[in-house]
């Protein structure tokens, strides 16, 4: 995907400064990378449905019967909904101080169909916006693109399969989890085409817009970063010392083995093996409480991810100079939190989702095409920041927790790490 970004925007933009507007640069770009880049980007939307509901459903599933469980499962879902609001917020706040898109917004028009989706969208009283949350029919909710509606009973498929603890509900619990298998097997099989889907989009792109496309997309990734460096340091370590009792600094050390192997596999559930190690050798934590927070963190805890949609959803409205009102930034925060509950572990399955928000607010998806090239470095970072997160999240819910060593024993070996 890296070389897909190099190739496409270096020869987009020598058409863009060497052939302006040369018939040979619109050709190639209508008939060859312009409809290329659409047919993958085409792909990634017809998994947006199936990977919504089964992911969604299985993390709600997943917390498990929150009564039999008792404090450990409400802990878990308390902690991951305020960090993961958190980290949204701080995100967007980051985008609104630097506004990473506002200088190419202006080049960039919406089709008349994305903004008449945003006026639906602001238009109704609240009243009226809660009441379309429930869907009459679900079928015709995911027919008509109405996600919030698709998400919502996601929530309460999930929220069912939580509770109704009867053979033929595991049956049809394994039957979702069947769909979930095969949507990411084919989303496997698209990101692989990714280099040439990003080479045909970035060409597109420089080739109209020539380099200063480049520079926004610089300015937005160090917001993301920046965004992340500061929920990792900052907000983590506000809650390992006001909730979890354990020094930061010896939280860090201890669970650099998750982070590094987070970073280079980008993928949390392909972390999760280290995690738990980390957590039983360096941490000390009770097994019953980090194997279950950690399990349930992989994919309903993804606060790096909902941060990083949160950036990038207000970053592309301001390409396309979509002023977002109160209400729908307050609807991209509710939906990136919520998104950081049912965002598969593994890489890229972010992607998806920000598209289904984008068209909710009436951004054109296919907007995705500008950050698609930096993606791959931006999805390492967040996973870094999601693991991490699993970690913190296991030293809070097991405070107080009575099981093997003490949980703050970390500290006990001189502060040393793996």
């Amino acid at each position: 995907m890296g070389l897909g970004l190099v190739a496409g925007a270096t020869l987009g933009t020598l058409a863009h400064v060497l052939a302006p507007g040369a018939a040979w640069v619109e050709w190639t770009v209508a008939n060859v990378t312009e409809p290329a880049g659409r047919v993958f980007l085409r792909l990634l939307f017809m998994l947006v449905i199936p990977l919504i509901v089964s992911a969604l459903a299985l993390g709600i599933a997943g917390l498990g019967d929150l009564r039999r469980l008792g404090r450990i499962g409400v802990r878990t879902l308390a902690y991951t909904v305020v960090v993961s609001s958190i980290a949204v917020l701080l995100g967007v706040a980051l985008v609104e101080l630097f506004e990473p898109g506002r200088a190419v917004g202006a080049r960039i028009e919406r089709p008349a169909a994305a903004a008449a989706a945003s006026g639906a969208i602001a238009s109704g009283s609240g009243v009226d916006f809660f009441v379309q949350l429930v869907p009459d029919n679900v079928v015709k909710a995911m027919a008509s693109g109405d996600m919030l509606a698709v998400m919502v009973f996601a929530l309460f498929l999930g929220i069912g399969l939580a509770a109704v603890r009867t053979e033929a509900a595991r049956h049809f619990e394994q039957a979702i989890q069947g769909l979930y298998d095969v949507v990411m097997w084919l989303l496997g099989i698209v990101i692989r085409l990714a280099p040439l889907g990003v080479a045909c989009l970035l060409f597109t792109t420089t080739a109209r817009l020539g380099v200063d496309v480049l520079q926004q997309l610089a300015a937005y990734v160090a917001v993301v970063i920046g965004a992340l460096a500061i929920h990792l340091f900052g907000t983590y370590s506000i809650s390992l010392l006001w909730l979890g009792g354990m020094s930061p600094l010896a939280f860090f050390r201890a669970v650099r083995p998750a982070m590094l192997t987070a970073f280079s596999t980008a993928s949390s559930n392909a972390t999760l093996p280290t995690a738990i190690l980390v957590a039983d050798q360096n941490l000390r934590l009770p097994s019953h409480v980090s194997r279950f927070v950690l399990t349930i963190g992989s994919t309903a805890n993804q606060n790096g991810t909902a941060l990083f949609e949160g950036v990038t959803v207000l970053f592309l409205a301001q390409v396309y100079g979509v002023d977002l009102s109160l209400s729908q930034s307050i609807l991209v925060v509710a939906i990136c939190a919520l998104g950081g509950i049912g965002t598969a572990g593994v890489p890229a399955c972010s992607i998806p989702v920000i598209a289904m928000i984008l068209g909710m607010i009436g951004v054109p998806p296919e907007g995705v095409r500008l950050i698609l090239g930096v993606d791959r470095f931006l999805d390492m970072c967040r996973t870094t920041v999601n693991v991490t997160g699993d970690l913190a999240a296991a030293v809070v819910v097991a405070r107080g927790e009575k099981a093997g060593g003490a949980v703050h024993a970390v500290e006990a070996p001189g502060g040393r790490g793996a």
